[in-house]
């Protein structure tokens, strides 16, 4: 072993035993101040007051001597002197009440048993009750005194030096100047914001300091908890909120219904401080699990929705024990479908996808998630090789099947109109019909509110995916089909999101194509358990639409964003448009008709619709694979525009695009 290694191990064992020495001295140093304030009460009782029944001194210091062995033995029985006492909540308190409780008990039994000269009862109550309120109020004082003098005020000062000169000068405490913390002012005075508040202040390595609380409640405001004022929303003006030289603004409300927290944090974002939430995380591991703690406003708040948790046992049990197939299974959706899957203990869950990064990366996070506990198969096949993708069904058999695997990109699609109609019509085709073939028991294939009325390539494909599983389950066979249609999904790839933090990232500027489009977003975990949940509902043939709630402004999504950094729209970033892309519209709907009918799902509505009949799919799939034959981009999008009859140019739409109800809605967010 060489020298400095040595020489290390020897500075840290004497730091071990510099801190051990330390915890002890602390400890007999408390045990000293208890004996002084036991001392001053048993003179004070036991031999100044006049109304005493002992006869004479020594008389008196025989009681407090068995006073002394009875509280001090209970109170190394009950471990007082262990306790910490500058952390110590309410059960350290209670435990010393209980510990002098059976020292008063004992001392009761022992001045009664032992051949001293009796006293009063009450005289002895006095004693130990005089003695404990004495040792409550130390302890009290000192957790004050450690709480506050970190404080850099007068007061803050004046208890750090009572402190070092009380605890002696190895006593770990270090005073927090204001220059080195960041300030904070924490929204609602509640239980979370007043916890946040006392961890702060009781954490000697906090990069934060509070400064003041904001809540509504009127039995709060003007008054201080902790030493921290409670200030109303109108009194919390930007001004004020600058003088108290405050940095960042916290969310500490977790309760709070959506529109008003939307309320508040269009408000604060106007005050140039940084918006941040105190809440669990987004992500829970095994480090974080539980734990609140101050994190940026994620991007997927910003919808100032309630989250959807769908997941109940009765779907868990339709997934449990069963072979899954998920087609697409490396991308945004599929992949969170194979999440979501994994944690209902499938029999075996086979990942399929033509894209190898993708499908290895969620079968890598699986495999670390649940090891040999979960049964994972990788396929590397595009639905579109009929071959391929029917030794997949062959060899595992799935009883379930989740078409996820499609081109979803608008504008590349509108380029590549023969691979978007390959992959989505004709790959969706392949699955249905070997899923027929090897008697699966459920298909749900994943749709998108493009479909509706389309203005582009995409769209039409998936609308011609909707009517191919709407035709099929009109067939008498075992299998059970279901399309479930939802919006645009936060952070997926293509997604909008990604794109603003990069831009962001990169200074700026943001660019959208059209200052007035309005969009349907949904979180990724919240559309899958939705898709799972539709799926477990199906009886037979239904297109399942999700509640995609209120459109979003992607003009509003952006400066948010921008917010969320630090930043100013327009001042420190800019926001410019670029233009529509082809086949880009100003608005999506989630409906072909009004025709709803509710499920037990409040998020899940039925869209009712004359499913075609084989036949005349066959005859719209002819016309399709012709045009594909050709080889020509412009007479496939033509062919689509006869087997779509809702398929429209965006430019006609986009025209009455202000006469739309989702732009009207939108506009009244």
């Amino acid at each position: 072993m060489s020298k400095k290694i040595i020489e290390k191990s020897n500075l840290n064992s004497f730091d071990d035993a510099s801190k051990r020495n330390h915890r002890f001295n602390v400890r007999w140093l408390l045990v000293f101040y208890d004996v002084c304030i036991y001392a001053v009460v048993s003179f004070l009782l036991l031999m100044v007051y006049e109304d005493v029944v002992v006869s004479t001194v020594g008389n008196s210091f025989q009681i407090a001597i068995i006073g002394f062995a009875a509280i001090f033995s209970m109170r190394f029985a009950f471990d007082i002197y262990r306790q910490i006492w500058r952390y110590g909540g309410i059960q350290t308190y209670i435990r010393l009440l209980i510990c002098d409780g059976c020292g008063f008990a004992l001392f009761f039994i022992l001045e009664l048993i032992l051949p001293v000269e009796k006293v009063l009862v009450v005289k002895i109550l006095a004693v130990s009750c005089i003695n404990l309120l004495g040792a409550l109020t130390l302890r009290m004082i000192y957790r004050y005194a450690y709480k506050c003098g970190t404080q850099n005020s007068i007061v803050g000062k004046t208890l750090f030096k009572i402190l070092r000169f009380f605890g002696g000068k190895s006593l770990d405490i270090q005073a927090k100047t204001d220059v080195q913390l960041i300030k904070i002012a924490i929204v609602g005075a509640g239980r979370v914001g007043t916890g946040l508040a006392e961890d702060l202040i009781n954490n000697k390595n906090a990069s934060y300091v509070p400064r003041c609380f904001i809540d509504i409640n009127e039995d709060k405001v003007g008054r201080k908890i902790h030493g921290i004022t409670i200030l109303s929303q109108e009194q919390a003006t930007f001004k004020l909120l600058q003088d108290y030289g405050v940095q960042e603004i916290v969310f500490a409300v977790p309760q709070l219904d959506a529109e008003k927290r939307k309320e508040l944090f269009d408000f604060y974002s106007q005050s140039g401080c940084k918006i941040k939430v105190y809440d669990y995380p987004l992500v829970e591991n095994d480090n974080n699990k539980g734990k609140r703690h101050i994190r940026e406003f994620d991007i997927e708040e910003l919808l100032f929705r309630k989250q959807l948790d769908v997941l109940d046992e009765v779907v868990i049990e339709h997934y449990k024990n069963k072979r899954v197939l998920i087609t697409g299974g490396g991308g945004s959706i599929g992949s969170e479908l194979c999440r979501q899957i994994a944690k209902m203990s499938p029999e075996k869950l086979i990942i399929l996808d033509v894209c190898e990064n993708g499908a290895y990366e969620v079968q890598q996070e699986l495999k670390m998630a649940y090891g040999n506990e979960l049964d994972i198969q990788i396929e590397i096949v595009s639905v579109c090789n009929k071959i391929g993708l029917e030794r997949v069904f062959k060899e595992h058999k799935p009883q379930i099947v989740l078409n996820a695997a499609a081109h979803k990109h608008v504008p590349l699609m509108e380029h590549n109109c023969i691979e978007a109609v390959e992959n989505n019509v004709f790959g969706t085709l392949n699955t249905v019909e070997l899923s027929e073939k090897y008697g699966v028991q459920r298909v749900i294939m994943v749709s998108t509110d493009k479909a509706v009325n389309p203005t582009n390539v995409m769209g039409a494909t998936k609308r011609v995916c909707e009517m191919i599983v709407g035709a099929y389950s009109q067939k008498e066979s075992a299998t059970t089909y279901s399309t479930t249609r939802f919006g645009n999904v936060l952070g997926s790839a293509g997604s909008v999101i990604p794109l603003f933090k990069k831009q962001i990232a990169c200074g700026g500027p943001i660019t959208i194509t059209d200052k007035r489009i309005v969009r349907y977003f949904m979180t990724i975990p919240e559309a899958s358990q939705l898709v799972l949940k539709s799926g477990a509902m199906a009886e037979n043939g239904e297109l399942f639409v999700l509640d995609m709630g209120k459109p979003v402004k992607i003009i509003e999504l952006a400066e948010n964003m921008i917010r969320l950094s630090g930043m100013e729209p327009y001042n420190d970033i800019e926001i410019i448009e670029t233009g529509l892309r082809p086949g880009e519209k100003l608005y999506e709907e989630t409906l072909v008709n009004s025709d709803l009918e509710k499920t037990e799902s409040s998020s899940i509505f039925i869209e009712r619709e004359k499913p075609h009949s084989i036949n005349e799919i066959n005859a719209k799939l002819s016309i399709l694979r012709t045009a594909v034959e050709t080889g020509d981009d412009n007479a496939v999008k033509e062919a689509l525009k006869v087997v779509v009859p809702t398929y429209r140019s965006p430019e006609e739409v986009n025209k009455n695009a202000s006469e739309a109800k989702e732009m009207k809605n939108a506009l009244m967010v």
